[in-house]
């Protein structure tokens, strides 16, 4: 990793994300990778069991006791509830219904939303758009930490209280950041979250509530899972922004550590990401990548060099909306 130097700002660049040019230097040399695109046929059957699954949960823990209710929200129900917010992040790209249903997409994520017990999918949605279109753009990718975040968890004590907190940063940083009106869709995920929270809490009482609102805080903060977030785009090289990961984690959620994969083709899903990988060996093979996310975590906590500021920021022009 090199000389142990604790950042003070922002890896400022001024180039254009990677990913443009080389997904047209992919095209360009593989044309079939078209034929990847696409929805995903398995997708909404994989996610609809998922979702009846935690439903089930919360009649099977609505009896126990308070410890065992958050034993089981970390271990078990907080997993499927993190691989259903990378469901929604692959939903987000139409890859359920296609394009051509684009509404169809968005309520299928609300959907996929309810057992996370807060509403997320319609404002992720919002905002992660930006976050391909304008990767590390200063105040427009809100998944980079604030100037606050990376001066003050600088410290290895500090950084493992970040990823805890990682949750609350994530959902409120938006609003500091790059504020945007609330949509209608919002408004429709957000009165049928808490419509179904209540349907819970009416039919088998508090406890499923929380079980299911504690294991998305508990394992979208420190948890193994949670290694994405920092290994898609902390930079742990100079000089590159995003990195895979191939581990075995990536079965749990839906190939989000094929991330250098998915923003050169962002409309392909996940499950067809590593074809990707085999098609275009040569461009990918030799970049920068993850072998383990708890080591990334690891990493990030003790390792100086590395934190909330380890992120590419660059200057963007906003594009015309259409």
């Amino acid at each position: 990793m090199g000389n142990r130097v604790t950042r003070e700002d922002f890896e400022w660049v001024y180039t254009e994300q990677p990913h443009t040019q080389r997904r047209k230097e992919i095209l360009a040399k593989y044309p079939e990778i078209k034929t990847l695109m696409g929805p995903d046929p398995h997708l909404k059957w994989i996610v609809s069991g998922m979702v009846f699954m935690q439903l089930l949960a919360c009649y099977l823990v609505k009896d126990l006791s308070w410890k065992w209710i958050f034993f089981w929200a970390y271990g078990f129900g907080g997993c499927i509830n993190h691989s259903l917010t990378l469901a929604i992040h692959d939903i987000s790209h139409n890859v359920a219904f296609g394009n051509n249903q684009a509404k169809w997409n968005r309520w299928f994520a609300v959907f996929a939303n309810l057992p996370i017990g807060i509403p997320y999918s319609a404002s992720f949605k919002k905002y992660h758009i930006d976050h391909h279109r304008y990767l590390g753009g200063d105040s427009l990718d809100v998944d980079i930490p604030t100037d606050f975040e990376g001066w003050f968890f600088c410290t290895p004590l500090r950084k493992l209280l970040w990823l805890f907190l990682q949750p609350l940063f994530y959902s409120l940083r938006p609003l500091y950041v790059n504020p945007k009106a609330i949509t209608q869709m919002e408004i429709f995920n957000a009165l049928v979250q808490f419509s179904v929270d209540l349907i819970i809490y009416y039919l088998w009482g508090l406890k499923p509530v929380i079980y299911l609102i504690a294991g998305t805080i508990l394992c979208l903060g420190l948890h193994p899972i949670s290694g994405h977030f920092i290994a898609e785009h902390y930079m742990f090289l100079k000089g590159y922004e995003t990195y895979s990961y191939y581990g075995p984690l990536n079965w749990l959620t839906f190939n989000v550590g094929y991330h250098m994969e998915h923003h050169d083709f962002p409309s392909i899903p996940g499950c067809r990401l590593p074809m990707v990988k085999k098609i275009a060996a040569e461009y990918y093979d030799n970049l920068p990548h993850h072998q383990s996310w708890i080591r990334v975590l690891w990493d990030f906590v003790f390792d100086d060099s590395i934190g909330p500021y380890s992120r590419v920021k660059r200057l963007c022009k906003l594009a015309k909306q259409s």
